[in-house]
């Protein structure tokens, strides 16, 4: 049997709609692959062995029945033909031993992203490389600091280092000392962008794979709201790179190459890399090929 082993997040919190993981799990399973599913907590180091307590799933592309469970099974991950590690952040200590453990595999089993490259591609910290295509940053937990940050930058967007799909992501006019403090003692050091306006057209979200820009949509927020996540009630179009974009997007593809990160999702509002280099769980596969009708899954597994 040809494994597919996948690291994911619950089952009972997939959206088949939308899902980017499965979307691409289906194209492997047409490919032959049988889909072994697993979560951070069912992997086990077991003397100089990494085993992972699996669902077996067989997958459909029907929304009102998208999987089937085939079996259970405690499976050693040396028997996968690939990995992938598709689960969403948060990047806690859960996530980053998880990527220990399945790097012991990994000269031996095909594993993407890469466990070491996820660890070194921290998502909104690894941006600091490229600074100078970004609005006005902050990353800091000094209030000294932060209040100055205010004073330049009047509007401001302040979000946890390791938030994800919108999460705790703070619009905010002016210096809120008692909010902010409240936020430094949940998270340490927090990350404070200018506010860009224009957010509230859509960013644009830019599929790298294998060091190429492969395609993109704009997400656009729901009304009121400056969260382009799709989670967050967003809707997506289809957008163009502008020759600004398209050379940061080139540049930021060749350093994730280098980095052995075979899929990302890089994020633009007005011509500016706001900061996330999402390379844990990358989505929006599915929702482009619904607006395009063009199957990045294909790519991705042919490219692997």
């Amino acid at each position: 049997m040809k494994i597919l082993a996948i690291q994911g997040s619950s089952l009972n919190r997939v959206n088949f709609e939308t899902d980017t993981t499965f979307f691409l799990a289906l194209e492997a399973q047409k490919r032959g692959y049988h889909i072994y599913y697993f979560e951070p907590e069912n992997l086990s180091f077991i003397n100089g062995s990494v085993f992972a307590r699996c669902t077996y799933l067989k997958l459909y592309d029907d929304k009102k029945r998208f999987f089937k469970i085939i079996k259970k099974l405690n499976f050693n991950l040396i028997n996968s033909k690939i990995i992938l590690i598709r689960n969403e952040p948060p990047f806690n200590q859960q996530y980053i031993n998880t990527t220990f453990i399945l790097e012991h595999l990994s000269k031996t089993i095909k594993i993407v992203n890469h466990p070491k490259a996820i660890r070194e591609v921290p998502e909104k910290l690894f941006s600091i490389n490229f600074i100078k295509y970004m609005p006005s940053t902050l990353i800091s937990e000094d209030l000294f600091e932060i209040k100055k940050f205010f004073k330049r930058n009047k509007e401001v967007v302040m979000k946890p280092i390791n938030g994800y799909s919108g999460n705790e992501v703070v619009y905010l006019k002016n210096f809120n000392k008692t909010l902010i403090k409240r936020f430094i003692k949940k998270h340490n050091h927090i990350i404070f962008q200018k506010f860009l306006s224009k957010v509230s057209e859509g960013d644009k979200r830019v599929f790298i794979i294998n060091g190429k820009i492969k395609g993109l949509i704009s997400r656009v927020p729901k009304k009121g709201s400056i969260l382009s996540n799709m989670s967050k009630g967003a809707h997506a179009i289809l957008n163009d790179l502008t020759a600004k974009e398209k050379k940061i997007s080139m540049e930021v593809a060749r350093l994730l190459k280098q980095k052995q990160i075979y899929f990302a999702g890089i994020d633009f509002v007005q011509e500016k890399l706001i900061g996330d280099i999402n390379v844990t769980s990358p989505t929006g596969l599915k929702t482009y090929f619904k607006l395009t009708n063009i199957n990045l899954a294909k790519y991705f597994w042919d490219n692997i």
